[in-house]
């Protein structure tokens, strides 16, 4: 991703090497090709500097933050570690680049940053200690900054930090928080809270630099309705006290605008089906709309003086990110199921191509619709282009759970298929994109109630003839691989074999190691701790089912992992061993994930083979 250095010379190893690696490409399976082929995010750019641009990519084999300067084209790695790094912030002048610094995934960390031409790394925020992080803003005086923190002994503070300067707390809370946004002439600061102790719906303040209340914004009324806000940002315009906000209040994500200084609300009414989200325009004089509806998007441009929406032309799929520029394009990254992603614009074109080998494609998805215990389930499914049922399938389990599988590529569902697969992604209850009362649905039979959404759409898989019953794969990462656990105990004779990556698998153990903002979702979701609700913990633990579990199981986990830490696994790990249950499990030098792409290659390879080896035993012994 850099520049040649304008030299004609050529080596002849250079050749050698060229064609050694276009051979390498030949042979190499498209589903690995998914994996390595380079890709960009959304370019960042600076408010006030638009030529300097910030965005992630894989191009190295790990993905890791790049600069660019689109004055001049040039392209420079900014970070370079082990384990990766994808959490990074553009200053508005455009001077500095900052990067949140963890030990091997870890996520507890400190905010580094470097000058955006380059240089020597600093500390960001001197006085700090090491904490998981809870939010950035950084000011446009180039100076000033607003560090959310998040520890086990503190809960959320959030500083005021000027360079030369002592850092500032400005908030304090047992319960989870986090920095919305920095007003653009920086005498305005908005955090998010949940000191109403419902970690799931937050509520807003508004301070001062000095930490004093401006104003407050709450729909939960003392945690007794299930209505959340969210800040989208401030006006980009000095001495403007317009802050756009995300609410519920109709039963869907839509925004806005809250004039802090007033309390005027502005509705903007939007006569929309889905979530909706939403950004300033640089000038300020319009919002650009993002619309989720039934696991695909679009986008508008919503003029604020004559309320007029405009739909901007998208190519049918999802828009996983969008921003609008100074010269009123709007760059936007889209993919769909069968097509891999681009950072497009409305100018005209893909912005941002990263060289080297380029990712095949894949299958469309087709829609399905089941009708389930708590309404419609939308499922998404893909399968070998010309092939008939019954298939080995695959239900692929999203994470979150407030998160939804769209049309959008996903090179591990595409390796599945190369494989002759069916795969059937699931938004179950808890899913975001189908309004809040599906969403919300999960509280109390935590985990319970996800597994009779995926039940429902197993039954209509295999009645309809795509799935083979004797093979059937449950998978997932994350929330997805606690679903897989919990599935294999709950449903044992509904599935074949189980593969889940990590898992929360001993659900008492994670609160107590896990991080503390999870600890408050966990709350949240169970009504109270493990000692306050012993039941609930238990029922929707997958422990608790282990001794009833059937199928093989593969589990793959993260040994710095600070969402579903290593201690719960092995606790799980060591019931299957004590009665002799087939498993396997790999355990990685990492976090929740890994951003290196050589391993997550390397735990795809080990699933497929993992299924192939029990898909064919459990065949031939038929």
């Amino acid at each position: 991703m850099t520049e040649s250095n304008g030299s004609d010379a050529r080596d002849p190893r250079d050749q050698d090497e060229r064609v050694e690696q276009a051979g390498q490409q030949e042979r190499m399976p498209d589903w690995e090709k998914r994996f390595r082929a380079p890709r960009v995010s959304l370019p960042d750019w600076a408010e006030d500097a638009p030529d300097r641009s910030l965005f992630v990519s894989n191009a190295t084999g790990t993905y890791e933050l790049y600069a660019w300067d689109r004055s001049t084209g040039e392209q420079r790695q900014v970070t370079d570690r082990p384990n990766g790094t994808t959490d990074g912030v553009l200053s508005p002048d455009g001077a500095w680049i900052w990067w949140f610094d963890d030990k091997d995934g870890d996520e507890f960390g400190v905010w580094r940053r470097q000058p955006f031409k380059g240089g020597e790394d600093e500390l960001a925020a001197e006085g700090l200690a090491a904490s998981y992080p809870a939010g950035l803003a950084l000011g446009r005086d180039g100076r000033t900054a607003v560090v959310g923190r998040s520890t086990d002994e503190d809960g959320t503070t959030i500083h005021l930090v000027r360079t030369g300067e002592d850092p500032v707390e400005i908030y304090r809370h047992r319960e989870s928080a986090g920095v919305g946004d920095l007003s653009h002439d920086g005498s305005l600061i908005a955090i998010e809270h949940t000191e109403h102790g419902d970690a799931m719906h937050s509520a807003l303040r508004v301070l001062r630099p000095d930490g004093t209340a401006v104003a407050g914004l709450d729909d939960t009324e003392g945690g007794t309705r299930e209505l959340g806000l969210e800040v989208l940002g401030f006006a980009p315009v000095d001495g403007d006290t317009r802050l756009l906000i995300g609410h519920q209040r109709r039963g869907r994500w839509e925004p806005l605008v809250w004039d802090v200084a007033t309390g005027e609300e502005t509705d903007l009414a939007l006569e929309l089906p889905g979530d909706v989200s939403a950004e300033w325009y640089p000038d300020g004089t319009g919002l650009l709309i993002a619309h989720s509806f039934e696991a695909r998007s679009e986008l508008f441009r919503y003029d604020l003086a004559s309320r007029a929406l405009t739909e901007i032309p998208t190519p049918p799929g999802t828009v996983s990110g969008a921003t609008a520029r100074p010269d009123g394009s709007v760059e936007y990254l889209w993919s769909s199921a069968a097509e891999p992603s681009a950072v497009r614009s409305t100018a005209g074109g893909v912005v941002l191509d990263p060289p080297g080998m380029k990712s095949p494609g894949s299958v469309p998805v087709e829609d399905v619709w089941v009708e389930g215990p708590g309404g419609r389930i939308h499922a998404l499914v893909q399968k070998p282009a010309g092939s008939t049922g019954p298939l080995p399938t695959v239900f692929d389990i999203h994470g979150g759970p407030t998160w939804h599988d769209s049309d959008s590529f996903a090179a591990g569902p595409a390796a599945w298929v190369d494989h002759g697969y069916a795969v059937i992604r699931v938004n179950y209850r808890g899913s975001t994109g189908y309004g809040r009362a599906w969403t919300d649905a999960l509280k109390h039979r935590v985990g319970l109630i996800e597994l009779e959404d995926i039940a429902a759409v197993r039954e209509w898989a295999v009645t309809s003839g795509l799935a083979d019953p004797d093979r059937l794969v449950l998978t997932g990462g994350s929330w997805g691989g606690y679903l897989t656990l919990l599935g294999l105990g709950v449903q044992p004779d509904a599935w074949t074999l189980g593969i889940a990556a990590v898992p929360v698998a001993d659900y008492v153990t994670a609160y107590h190691d896990e991080m503390e903002a999870l600890k408050a979702m966990d709350r949240t979701l169970l009504g109270g701790t493990p000692e306050e609700v012993p039941d609930r913990f238990e029922a929707s633990s997958p422990i608790t089912y282990v001794d009833q579990v059937k199928a093989p199981v593969y589990i793959s986990a993260g040994v710095n992992d600070p969402r579903c830490p290593i201690r719960q696994i092995e606790n799980y790990v060591k019931r299957l061993e004590a009665r002799g249950a087939v498993h396997e499990v790999y355990r990685y030098d990492a976090g929740h994930g890994s951003l290196v792409v050589d391993e997550r290659i390397k735990q795809v390879r080990l699933e497929l083979e993992f299924a192939e080896r029990h898909l064919k035993r459990r065949g031939s012994a038929q």
